[in-house]
C-alpha cells in the first residue's frame, strides 16, 4: 500500500475527490480541513478568539478530533471533536474562515500535523489539505496537487452553499475565494504550494469522476513501481 498525499486550493474538489479515490483504492480517507474546521469550532463555542494565537496554540494541543467513515450524503466523514459529533456544524462558512486563520498559527499547525501523521503511520491512506505534500507527508508515494480556475472554482462553492440551503451571491462567493487563495498561499507557516514531484490535475472543465480515474489511474501505476 501507498500514501496518496493531495493538495489544493479552496473548490478544487479536494474532499470529494479524495474520499472517492480512498474508496476505489479501498485505503483510509482522511480530510484534515474538517481537523482545522473542528478547532475552530471549539474555539469559537469556548468563546476564543481565532486570532489569539497563544490561546489557540494552547486548545489545539489539549485537543483530540477523531475522523471516521461515513456513508452519510453531504458528509465526507463522521467528524467527533473532544468525543462529540460535529461533522454538519463545522461546514458552515464562518467556521471555514476561522479554519483558514488558525492554519496560519504555528503550534495550532504542529499539533493537528501530529495527529495525521500518527492516522498515516501504517499507509493505505488518501490525505488532503493544503500542506499535506509539503509538510505533513512529504514522503507519500503519490502527490497529486489540484487546481482550477477561480471561477470554476467559485461555482463549485456556490452549488454546494445552494445545496446547504443557503442562498449565496455569486460575486461574493468570488471574491471570497480569491481572499483564501492569498491567505493560504501567503501564510509563514506551510503555504498552499505544490510539492515537489506532485503531478498537476486541472479539474477546469472536467467531472469528479474524470478526476478520480486520473487519480485512481496513478496511484495503481505507483504501486506496481
Amino acid at each position: 500500500m501507498i500514501s496518496v498525499a493531495i493538495d489544493g486550493p479552496v473548490g478544487s474538489g479536494k474532499s470529494t475527490v479524495a474520499r472517492l479515490v480512498a474508496k476505489g483504492l479501498r485505503y483510509t480517507y482522511i480530510d484534515t480541513g474538517a481537523m482545522y474546521r473542528g478547532i475552530a469550532l471549539k474555539a469559537k463555542r469556548a468563546g476564543v478568539s481565532w486570532d489569539d494565537t497563544e490561546e489557540m496554540g494552547r486548545l489545539a494541543e489539549g485537543t483530540e478530533v477523531e475522523l471516521q467513515p461515513t456513508t452519510v450524503e453531504g458528509l465526507t466523514c463522521m467528524v467527533r471533536v473532544d468525543g462529540r459529533e460535529v461533522s454538519r456544524e463545522i461546514r458552515d462558512t464562518d467556521i471555514g474562515q476561522g479554519a483558514s486563520k488558525i492554519g496560519t498559527i504555528p503550534r495550532v499547525r504542529r499539533a493537528l500535523v501530529g495527529m495525521q501523521r500518527a492516522m498515516a503511520a501504517q499507509g493505505g491512506v488518501v490525505m488532503e489539505g493544503r500542506d499535506i505534500g509539503t509538510v505533513v507527508l512529504p514522503d507519500a508515494e503519490l502527490k497529486i496537487f489540484l487546481t482550477g480556475t477561480v471561477e470554476e472554482r467559485a461555482k463549485r462553492r456556490f452549488l454546494e452553499l445552494q445545496k446547504k440551503g443557503k442562498t449565496p451571491v455569486m460575486g461574493k462567493v468570488i471574491e471570497e475565494v480569491k481572499a483564501r487563495d492569498h491567505q493560504d498561499s501567503t501564510r509563514a507557516d506551510s503555504p498552499l504550494r505544490k510539492a515537489a514531484a506532485a503531478v498537476e490535475v486541472d479539474t477546469t472543465g472536467m467531472s469528479i469522476q474524470q478526476v478520480v480515474d486520473a487519480i485512481v489511474k496513478l496511484a495503481r501505476e505507483a504501486m506496481d513501481k
